[in-house]
């Protein structure tokens, strides 16, 4: 059994994908008041939002527990409309994998707005289930914040 591995998802939005991807870039501190369900609190450690070296804490729910990620912005990618997220140490993750880096992409093609989510991983052993379920939570993520952009 491998022990690394990558899972994609992607999601149609009916919200503009400008303000998802700048949302995540500067103002990732406003998701827990658009998902509320699935993050409780987002803190700035380190560095400015929005930039890359920028080091964000985030408080969520998952798997019917409270968890914590500390994350660096490992990239920024303005024409790809991409950001990479790096578990780094003192994560809940990193309890079950020895690396984990969420990719978030925004794209339009055509009328379609999609947002692409990868999740590339290492398992600590094979027991280690792979992260489907954390594809399941962004997923409600970015339904509940194309729910808000709709709303207002």
């Amino acid at each position: 059994m491998a022990l690394s591995g990558k899972k994609v998802a992607q999601f149609d939005i009916k919200s503009d994908c400008d303000v998802f991807h700048e949302l995540w870039k500067t103002n990732p501190h406003h998701i827990p008041t658009l998902s509320p369900t699935t993050y409780q609190n987002c803190q700035t450690l380190e560095g400015e939002a929005g930039t890359v070296g920028c080091v964000l804490l985030w408080h969520y729910f998952h798997d019917g527990k409270d968890s914590t990620v500390k994350t660096l912005i490992h990239e920024i990618d303005e024409a790809k409309k991409s950001i990479t997220f790096k578990a780094l140490d003192g994560s809940d993750i990193l309890e079950f994998y020895k690396t984990f880096v969420v990719h978030v992409h925004v794209d339009t093609h055509g009328s379609d707005n999609l947002v692409t989510w990868t999740i590339e991983y290492e398992k600590l052993n094979p027991d280690v289930p792979d992260p489907d379920t954390l594809l399941e939570f962004f997923k409600k993520v970015t339904k509940d914040i194309e729910a808000h952009h709709l709303k207002n």
